[in-house]
């Protein structure tokens, strides 16, 4: 006989930790940022008022300049990130991936560097360049990486499994919400995290659930918000004067992402401690353990004001009338047809079993999961018989009415 113990997943109470802090890390993490604006806002921003209305070259000459100055920081992170992921005995690459294979976010990264090649050729080589066409150098990174992750996503609640390996997700695993495979790479590789953060993630990311859940609420609220934001960036760079399209179109992606960091911060701290109260509370597991199982049921802070906000919002509250008084020969009719309880009981099918979410109520206590049922369910009398007596009585006692419960 098997032994009871042997066959039952452990509980924890805290969810795997992360061995990863920015806290100790704020000095450099600033120090990349401010590098980066002064190259990819202040430079190009400051170059082409500078020399287009403070000197005589050409215009041409002077997107030239502005160009062959501009990503210095981009192309170093590029190069250095390929260094990391093909050198001998590499501690970044994804987990159990071959010597030569990129991770997802540098084959990303790949592409977009690729776009904006031609945009930046196709716009600087004219005798006059097409200004506005320059100035869609960030909002065509924003429409990449939002349409590319919010795809992710909606292939991933489709049920579709991954075509090719994504970072450390195997091929033929449930697609992966492309926030985690960003975050996976960029600490692993950029960060310094290497291979000891990609298992800790992962661990993480199959063990929780709520986890999953938030990163996936994260990523449509950086996707869906970034198309967004840059078509209306689109809009303003094709419809104000050129110098004017030309700052906006370099300065208001920056603008977004500061709003979106400041949101984001608060939020994800908010969800980390409601995910670590879950697991303390035993609610934080729950689907298949250790599988990425979409189905899982999770109620992160975001889930539930979905479910609050029709009662929160007066034209979709539904408006509820007083249950009229049937008379005892259509109640007794009723209950023998249809098989309704009279007072406004949930209906129970012919076979005798409640809904399973009646049933089973909170499916994160429950026995089994992914809505297996219980070994052994509560007895439900002969529905039609217990009515009719019921019924029956009740009219007996009252006289003509049934009394109203």
């Amino acid at each position: 006989m098997d032994d009871p113990e042997r066959n039952t997943v452990p509980v924890h109470n805290e969810p795997p930790p992360l061995p990863y802090s920015l806290h100790t890390r704020k000095k450099s993490i600033a120090f990349f940022w401010i590098i980066f604006v002064l190259d990819t806002l202040g430079q190009p921003v400051g170059l082409y008022w500078g020399l287009w209305y403070g000197t005589n070259l050409s215009h041409n000459l002077v997107f030239s300049i502005v160009t062959a100055c501009l990503g210095g920081i981009s192309v170093f992170e590029y190069f250095y990130r390929l260094y990391n992921l093909f050198r001998k005995n590499s501690r970044a690459r994804p987990l159990n991936s071959q010597k030569s294979r990129l991770d997802f976010f540098h084959i990303n990264f790949t592409i977009v560097w690729l776009i904006l090649a031609v945009e930046l050729i196709v716009g600087t080589v004219p005798a006059e360049p097409y200004v506005r066409l320059v100035a869609m150098v960030l909002p065509s990174v924003m429409f990449y990486f939002g349409f590319v992750h919010l795809a992710l996503d909606v292939l991933r609640m489709a049920g579709h499994k991954a075509p090719f390996r994504i970072s450390s997700t195997p091929k033929g695993s449930p697609m992966p919400t492309a926030l985690y495979a960003l975050i996976e790479d960029v600490v692993a590789v950029d960060g310094g995290g290497g291979q000891i953060y990609r298992y800790a993630l992962r661990t993480r990311y199959l063990s929780s659930p709520y986890f999953r859940r938030m990163l996936f609420e994260m990523n449509c609220f950086w996707s869906g918000g970034s198309i967004i934001c840059a078509a209306a960036i689109t809009a303003v760079i094709f419809t104000v004067s050129e110098p004017v399209a030309f700052t906006l179109g370099w300065s208001l992606p920056f603008a977004w992402a500061l709003v979106w960091t400041a949101i984001t911060i608060p939020w994800v701290k908010s969800e980390l401690r409601r995910e670590k109260k879950a697991w303390a509370e035993n609610r934080g597991q729950g689907g298949i353990p250790w599988v990425d199982d979409i189905d899982a049921p999770t109620r992160t802070r975001f889930a539930s004001v979905q479910e609050r906000l029709p009662n929160l919002l007066p034209w979709t509250r539904e408006k509820q009338s007083a249950p009229s008084t049937p008379s005892v020969d259509g109640a007794e009719d009723g209950a023998k047809d249809t098989g309704h309880i009279v007072d406004g009981a949930p209906e129970v099918p012919p076979n005798g079993h409640r809904p399973e979410h009646i049933l089973l109520g909170d499916q994160s206590t429950a026995g089994t999961t992914n809505g297996a049922t219980h070994d052994e369910k509560p007895e439900l009398p002969d529905t039609d018989t217990t009515r009719e007596t019921t019924l029956s009585n009740t009219a007996a006692a009252t006289g003509d009415q049934p009394s109203s419960h």
